[in-house]
């Protein structure tokens, strides 16, 4: 799904509502883990510092990073601590276990999230340079430790997750919505659903208006479906708007190949029973809490090209020699030609 850094040109910061939950600052992974992963090796990303990549952070397979998030969760009743680390003054730190790593969580008075700003090992009594109690006391004593302070880019990535896990927890809820409404014309009939903004204090983005029409006539039988995206005022042509699309499109049928589209209206055809069959998928995703996920076309079809170029733009189906309604967006290079297209082109006048 289209994610961008947390800034959406329908909303900005202000709707994101940050987890509480601990998570790593960079400076954390960067200096104190890099060479202590349970992996055999530190995540490529960090490597190369390509952090944008890695969230989210506080899933991120070190031992003392699982121990922070498990340990300070979205309801603080339940942290789970061993107390605050003495001998720093400067800042509250609470201190984690997790074997031989030790961790000192600080939690943010402005937003509530809990930060991972130090970590390392218990060595020798406290007496190696390096020993995790040592460094902090030496820190707080010299007035450096408020260094180990989440910085921008910290709060960047957090926005950044922030607003990933809040748009997949949106399209979870859109995901729910498309399922019930199928589920209520499967065998037919027409049901109509408002879909509510990613911050609900802007109400309605679009309805959606869903039919399925049994065709039951001498020689073709088929169950016809359309979906129109009836958006709210001021929200027509957004990103978001087309995002709602795409997630009703997807739940409803995967294979991107398989739509047409005039404007906001999107068909479909099925063999009978299929949007059935559809919906009982659905409803196991819907229990594991997964998204549906797209199906790229895999065969490239021949059409006309006076079709093609207006219906690349337009994002329109356009049909195949071999009947089948596609949407132009791939490189046809890339892909499996149809052999029934390729066969039938042959037999066109040269």
């Amino acid at each position: 799904m289209p994610v961008d850094s947390g800034h959406h040109p329908a909303y900005g910061h202000h709707w994101l509502v940050h987890s509480r939950r601990a998570r790593p600052t960079l400076r954390v992974l960067v200096e104190d883990l890099t060479s202590n992963w349970a992996s055999p090796h530190a995540p490529r990303e960090l490597a190369k510092g390509e952090y944008d990549n890695l969230h989210p952070l506080s899933e991120l397979p070190h031992p003392i990073i699982a121990k922070a998030a498990e340990s300070f969760g979205s309801d603080a009743s339940n942290d789970n601590y061993v107390g605050q680390i003495a001998s720093s003054t400067a800042l509250r730190l609470l201190e984690i276990k997790n074997s031989q790593w030790r961790g000192g969580v600080w939690e943010e008075p402005e937003t509530g999230v809990c930060w991972l700003l130090v970590a390392g090992l218990a060595k020798g009594g406290h007496e190696d340079r390096d020993d995790f109690y040592r460094r902090i006391q030496r820190e707080n004593t010299a007035g450096t430790s408020r260094r180990w302070l989440p910085t921008e880019d910290d709060r960047r990535l957090l926005r950044r997750e922030t607003a990933a896990r809040l748009l997949t927890e949106w399209e979870l809820g859109v995901q729910r919505q498309v399922f019930e409404a199928l589920r209520a014309v499967e065998a037919g009939g027409n049901h109509r659903s408002a879909i509510t903004h990613p911050v609900r204090t802007r109400g309605t983005l679009a309805e959606l208006d869903l039919s399925v029409v049994a065709v039951r006539e001498d020689g073709y039988e088929a169950d016809e479906i359309v979906l129109e995206v009836i958006p709210a005022p001021g929200c027509v042509g957004t990103e978001l708007l087309w995002q709602l699309s795409v997630r009703a499109l997807i739940t409803l049928n995967p294979p991107e190949q398989g739509w047409d589209r005039f404007k906001d209206t999107y068909s479909n055809i099925a063999e009978p029973g299929f949007w059935t069959a559809r919906a009982d998928q659905l409803a196991e995703l819907i229990e594991l809490n997964e998204l549906a996920v797209s199906q790229p076309g895999t065969t490239s079809h021949y059409a006309h090209r006076e079709h093609l170029a207006g219906r690349t733009i337009d994002g329109r189906a356009v049909r195949g020699l071999c009947g089948v309604y596609f949407v132009p967006r791939q490189d046809h290079a890339a892909l499996e030609p149809c052999t029934v297209c390729a066969a039938r082109y042959s037999k066109l006048p040269g």
